[in-house]
């Protein structure tokens, strides 16, 4: 007898300034099918809405019965927003829920314990670990880390994708502990502030663009770049969006005098002994073109979160085992804001762009 294919998941999305990345992903996606905008009603909601031929719900309570699950991408309250609020009200409805981070531990563990309650799953969503060049990145790190002695981590970040930077490290290193983390006492105005620690018992340098315009956090000089460090060589993240690299260190060898460059070999046939390339590229070697990266890898980043979300309701999955990750990450971040304090306010040149080839 042939079985019926899972229909897909119905999912709303709450917000529509970020929650446009969300909704473009899930009106493509053939797993899941948009049921609609959840939002105050404003003139670009009211737009999305009519754009993507779905209803608009003013709250929770006017949902219907056959909602799968919602995306809440509002703010929570360390963003003065009541994303959180709005979660657990999702869940109280025992709608599923997949939250864009950043969360606070404590509003984050209320949501777990809501989840758990109401059979539902709860699921925060750090976004940029769910990039395709982000995933191929963790998933070489984990195999490396396995292979030869971590020996330091150094990574840099924009204040405002730092909780996602901490969630990669966790996912390379299968969680943070032994996690430490301290400032370096630096003089005033200087963009980046600098913390000392470690993260899964590795030595970690990390530095980040504290500064943000006000009203505006997509003015970053950058979003993320991660080295990981060992005996054998360097795996570089150079960027959130690719490429990946490594680079091996030089091993060299030399005959009984010493010698490394023989000058009588000139057939080349002493090059083997240098260990091959300065640097190979995991993947790609070109970048996403921005308009490539937001359409595809984020769309892309957003239907593998809510994968992940899926295959977490299909198998019944306790909301508190996932959580406890979670929930470091959570405290991590926490710990890594109270060290470098507030962000300072920026006012970044909005002169012309500049290409490669300007340069």
């Amino acid at each position: 007898m042939m079985t019926q294919p899972p229909r897909p998941m119905r999912v709303v999305v709450c917000g529509t300034r970020f929650g446009q990345v969300y909704l473009s992903a899930l009106a493509r996606a053939e797993d899941y099918e948009l049921a609609g905008i959840v939002a105050r009603g404003s003139a670009r909601s009211t737009a999305l809405a009519r754009d993507y031929g779905v209803p608009l719900y003013p709250s929770v309570d006017s949902l219907p019965d056959d909602i799968d699950a919602a995306c809440v991408v509002v703010s929570t309250a360390v963003g003065g927003g009541s994303g959180a609020d709005l979660a657990k009200a999702l869940l109280e409805r025992g709608i599923h829920v997949l939250q864009e981070h950043p969360v606070h531990p404590t509003e984050l563990a209320d949501c777990l314990k809501v989840a758990r309650r109401t059979g539902s799953q709860y699921l925060v969503n750090t976004f940029y670990p769910h990039l395709e060049p982000v995933r191929r990145f963790t998933a070489a790190a984990r195999k490396l880390v396995t292979l030869r002695k971590a020996v330091f981590v150094d990574a840099m970040c924009a204040i405002q994708v730092s909780y996602d930077l901490i969630d990669i490290l966790a996912e390379v290193f299968d969680g943070l502990k032994p996690w430490s983390l301290a400032p370096v006492p630096q003089g005033a105005g200087l963009p980046l502030a600098c913390a000392h620690g470690q993260v899964g018992g590795v030595p970690l340098t990390l530095r980040v663009e504290n500064r943000m315009q006000a009203g505006d956090d997509s003015t970053s000089l950058f979003l993320h770049r991660i080295t990981i460090g060992t005996d054998a060589g360097n795996l570089m993240l150079a960027n959130t969006h690719g490429p990946v690299i490594w680079s091996p260190v030089l091993r060299v060898r030399s005959d009984e005098m010493g010698r490394f460059l023989p000058v009588a070999a000139q057939d080349g046939s002493w090059a083997d002994d240098f260990g091959g390339r300065t640097a190979d590229y995991l993947g790609p070697a070109e970048s996403p073109t921005w308009a490539t990266a937001v359409d595809e890898l984020w769309s892309g980043g957003v239907v593998t979160a809510m994968d992940d979300l899926r295959g977490r309701v299909e198998a019944g999955a306790d909301p508190l085992r996932r959580g406890r990750r979670a929930l470091a990450v959570a405290h991590a971040w926490k710990d890594l804001t109270e060290a470098i304090g507030y962000p300072h306010a920026a006012t970044p040149d909005a002169g012309d762009p500049l290409t490669v080839a300007d340069l």
